[in-house]
């Protein structure tokens, strides 16, 4: 059990780091993000962010399973 708390408190405090992050700086449109305007609609689609986030956590979920 002390290693499932520990695992979810590390997992919370990077969230809360990310989430900070994400208040003060504006990323904004990747390169590759797909943005269709037709009339009144907009459709936004983040494929490059979404595989950029994808592999950002996936290396930092890695790290911390190392630690274990």
């Amino acid at each position: 059990m002390n290693g499932i708390g520990k695992t979810l408190m590390t997992i919370a405090v990077i969230l809360f780091i990310i989430g900070l992050l994400m208040q003060f700086i504006k990323i904004g449109r990747l390169p590759g993000d797909i943005l269709i305007k037709k009339g009144n609609t907009t459709f936004y689609f983040p494929i490059v962010t979404s595989i950029l986030l994808s592999i950002i956590l996936s290396v930092i979920l890695y790290i911390i399973g190392r630690f274990k």
